[in-house]
């Protein structure tokens, strides 16, 4: 008969404790949520609808966790949808107290991502990173860089394949002096008999072109940049003060001349009650007597009634004034598009992108095939980082162009039958409908920079709205704008007219007629 061996009870109670503490450890440190994380997600899935601190679309989100149980809340994000349907009270209720605006369903983001999300939410600031150490760069890896950018960049990346194969390590796998002479004049090698210049020719048909007018010092750099790749000095980045959302300060803008208002009322109030005090006593009963004259001076009840009738209007019309003034309105965008790397490093025309600005009304919004003219042979950044952002997550956005068009940039071609999807990006400038706005007219008969309405685009990472787009900043630009029409024969005699009347030798855009109402609105 087989024996079975028997565990006393002080060994099971052991043996269990143990597991339960290791369950509960693994468990603990699954739901602790990274907060730097966090942030990254609750920008990119969560920011279009929600803000930390105040409502936005949704409502504001810090301390969620404080009042939702963190199963629901996972539950709720990945599909609130399928909540509602199923009859959850809480959902409906949520759902409701909202007014019944739907939540996009988010089943991409893991259980770990949501309480990752959630630990951001709480407000807690993320644990500060050790900073990096700067490498020191040989001079010559730096010369390096810039032959390659100037004579290889053309067919050859670093990491990945271009037209010609990819570069980085080469010389761990070719000899330094066989690598001097194919960069030098690769056909000459091959005519020479060379092997391996002969198998290289053959395994890529594209032509590489000769080099003859690099030095030998000049390739040793380039070889020392083919060895090490690009590296870079650690640069900190800091939070611009100035990158606050204007909203968050009070809208009315006249708080100064409002106090200067009400000293003046009292002052005249106090002049008033002199006055009108004809019993002159001691000094406290003089005291007394202004102040009930003050009081009960019908007068001055009536003074004061105008005075808050007149401030309430002035200062609700002040309110309303504010209402749609969108100034330094910055959205995060479904793509982290730098404009300062695109207009400003690289120096790219703004109308390359928005090529509609000097034929229609609109700018227009560029297309990922505009996108994918540079980015077919540029699917990694190597420029200086912004925004908090490493390599890899900059790598990552410009993925997010092919996912949307069906781009494989291993083999560098579109992929059969993708159903490409657009890139839903969130608009920042947006005029009232019943405002006309003829951008062809600015940009082609005026000659605007796109920088006088939108500013120093080059120097922007995150787009915003840079001017208040108001009517009274678009006629002050009408009358400080100088028309040069004298080279235009069709309106010289206007021009000779309208200088004449107003005794100038160029008339602005508002003696032109551009403060008619008809030309904005009609």
């Amino acid at each position: 008969m087989k024996s079975v061996k028997q565990h006393s009870p002080l060994s099971r109670l052991v043996t269990n404790s143990l597991a339960f503490l290791l369950f509960f450890s693994l468990s603990l440190s699954a739901q602790e949520g990274d907060v730097a994380n966090g942030e990254k997600l609750f920008k990119a899935n969560c920011a279009a609808c929600h803000k930390l601190d105040k409502k936005l679309v949704g409502p504001a989100l810090k301390g969620i966790t404080d009042k939702r149980e963190q199963d629901w809340l996972i539950s709720w994000i990945k599909d609130s949808p399928g909540m509602i349907k199923s009859g959850d009270k809480l959902a409906i209720q949520v759902f409701e107290e909202n007014n019944k605006l739907p939540m996009t369903a988010n089943p991409h983001l893991s259980d770990q991502d949501i309480v990752d999300i959630l630990a951001y939410t709480k407000g807690e600031e993320a644990a500060p990173k050790a900073a990096p150490v700067a490498q020191e760069v040989d001079p010559g890896v730096e010369r390096g860089k810039q032959i390659f950018k100037a004579n290889c960049a053309a067919c050859h990346k670093l990491e990945g394949k271009l037209i010609g194969p990819e570069l980085l390590k080469i010389t761990d796998k070719r000899e330094a002096d066989w690598l001097k002479a194919w960069i030098k004049d690769n056909n000459a090698l091959v005519a020479s008999g060379d092997k391996l210049a002969k198998e290289v020719q053959d395994s890529n048909p594209a032509a590489m072109t000769a080099n003859p007018h690099l030095s030998d010092q000049d390739i040793d750099d380039l070889l020392k940049y083919l060895a090490v790749g690009d590296v870079k000095a650690v640069t900190t980045v800091t939070a611009d003060a100035g990158s606050e959302e204007l909203f968050n300060k009070p809208g009315l803008g006249v708080l100064p001349t409002l106090g200067l208002t009400i000293l003046a009322f009292l002052l005249l109030s106090i002049i008033v009650a002199a006055t009108t005090n004809k019993k002159v006593a001691e000094d406290e009963e003089a005291t007394e007597s202004m102040l009930k004259t003050m009081i009960f001076n019908p007068f001055l009840r009536f003074l004061t009634l105008i005075f808050v009738l007149l401030g309430g209007a002035w200062m609700l019309f002040g309110w309303l004034m504010q209402i749609d003034v969108n100034e330094g309105y910055q959205p995060i965008q479904p793509i982290a598009f730098s404009h300062a790397v695109h207009a400003g490093d690289n120096k790219i025309d703004c109308q390359y992108c928005h090529s509609s600005a000097k034929h229609s009304k609109t700018s227009g919004i560029p297309t990922a095939n505009v996108c994918m003219n540079c980015h077919k042979s540029i699917s990694e950044y190597n420029g200086e980082l912004f925004g908090g952002h490493s390599k890899e997550d900059l790598d990552n956005e410009i993925q997010k162009i092919y996912d949307a068009v069906g781009w494989d940039k291993d083999n560098m071609k579109y992929i059969e039958g993708y159903e490409q999807k657009p890139i839903e990006w969130i608009r920042i400038h947006n005029l009232a409908d019943f405002a006309y706005y003829n951008h062809s007219q600015h940009v082609n008969v005026a000659g605007v920079d796109c920088q006088k309405c939108h500013g120093p685009v080059e120097e922007m990472h995150e787009m915003k709205q840079f001017s208040p787009l108001t009517m009274g900043w678009c006629i002050d630009c009408h009358r400080q704008t100088e028309v040069d029409l004298t080279e235009n024969g069709y309106y010289k005699n206007i021009h000779d007219q309208l200088a004449k009347k107003y005794g100038v030798e160029k008339v602005t855009a508002a003696q032109m007629g551009g403060l008619e109402c008809g030309k904005c609105h009609y």
